[in-house]
């Protein structure tokens, strides 16, 4: 199969490599590095990548900003990099990419625990994640030609001590068993799914 992983060099998207990488053929994409790069909020160069990668059998997305910060001081602005970069920079790599991957290909694309299982500090980020829950589920019923789409919902990670701040009282989920359910996405049947790492 001849997989794109947007965000392949981060701390989802490096295992998820490794963890698809046997009997693949892996596209790396990141902002910056990769086999190519991508500005996920820009659809114009969520186009053009399309068009340099060509047909492709499954797409899976580790990326997306969403901010962080106490409500009582959240803007419009701080709501808008969620939802331009994580929500609408994800559901354009599948509006476009559609129009580009194989029959009976698929999407996988990455939400978070936040929304279902809120913190503070964290409604926007939150917004953004359960809105890419709800699209995947609308996609789902009208993708053609056997074409699949389900999120990965994974819990705080064990690789980004940053975020345990926000996260009292949460056991940081294991990479390995975060890369699994992207395989499952990607090699399974599933459409229209959730899949929650906690």
């Amino acid at each position: 199969m001849k997989i794109i992983v947007i965000g392949a060099s981060g701390t989802i998207g490096k295992h998820v490599v490794n963890a698809l990488a046997e009997g693949n053929e892996i596209i790396k994409v990141g902002s910056k590095s990769g086999d190519y790069q991508v500005n996920i909020a820009d659809a114009a160069s969520i186009k053009n990548l399309f068009e340099q990668v060509g047909p492709f059998d499954a797409l899976v997305s580790t990326t997306g900003d969403a901010y962080f910060g106490p409500f009582k001081d959240m803007t419009e602005a701080n709501m808008r990099v969620g939802i331009d970069s994580k929500l609408m920079g994800q559901v354009n790599l599948v509006l476009i990419g559609q129009h580009y991957i194989n029959p009976k290909g698929s999407f996988t694309l990455t939400s978070g625990s936040l929304a279902d299982d809120p913190v503070p500090m964290a409604a926007a980020a939150g917004t953004a994640n359960g809105a890419l829950d709800s699209f995947a589920r609308g996609a789902a019923i009208e993708l053609v030609n056997g074409v699949r789409i389900n999120t990965v919902a994974p819990g705080v990670v064990e690789e980004s001590p940053a975020y345990f701040p926000y996260f009292k009282g949460h056991i940081p989920v294991n990479m390995h068993r975060v890369a699994q359910a992207y395989v499952k996405s990607v090699l399974g049947a599933q459409t229209g799914q959730v899949y929650k790492v906690l």
